[in-house]
């Protein structure tokens, strides 16, 4: 007997519903077997971790945290990686202190850019102890505006790159190293 192409996806779609190995009866019809292995489970990926690795002298971050222009509000598509960062901070108790250090670009003037940086860097310490679970004393932060660029600042290319949030390692404790 030969089934026609609706019938026969209909089938198999009733079969990921009744489970693989059963019968399917159609509009009192006769039945159908259906056999087939069943669907491989999906496994819930998280598609960022592994942003965040200890070095010897900082977290290294693969990504940015993400402010809103001008302003200290972390924007909400870093809250995975800081949650990634206290993560890695809880597993990693050695990390005794971690100076967070806001820096920015040379854009704009001086004073505001080292207010920003300052209060970004005390936005990021403030999520990662509410949020995060972080214990506070662990913690330092200090922005330091345009004082310490990685590179240069007569770039687009360069002044991006000034602008970001580092986590250096300040005291580490090798008695509690896993």
């Amino acid at each position: 007997m030969q089934i026609s192409r609706t019938l026969f996806l209909a089938a198999i779609g009733l079969s990921a519903l009744a489970g693989c190995g059963s019968t399917v009866v159609f509009e009192g019809k006769s039945s159908i077997a259906i056999s087939a292995a069943p669907p491989p489970r999906i496994k819930k990926i998280q598609p960022h971790i592994g942003r965040v690795v200890v070095g010897a002298k900082a977290l290294e971050i693969s990504e940015k945290i993400q402010f809103e222009l001008n302003k200290a509000t972390i924007l909400p598509e870093s809250f995975g990686l800081l949650d990634e960062i206290a993560g890695v901070m809880k597993e990693h108790p050695e990390l005794k202190r971690i100076a967070i250090e806001g820096h920015a670009s040379s854009d704009g003037n001086k004073a505001q850019n080292m207010t920003l940086s300052d209060q970004r860097a005390k936005s990021v310490m403030t999520y990662l102890t509410t949020k995060g679970g972080v214990d506070v004393t662990r913690l330092t932060a200090q922005g330091f505006g345009d004082e310490r660029p990685l590179a240069d600042n007569n770039t687009e290319e360069g002044r991006v790159k000034n602008r970001r949030v580092e986590f250096n390692i300040v005291e580490r404790d090798e008695s509690k190293t896993k």
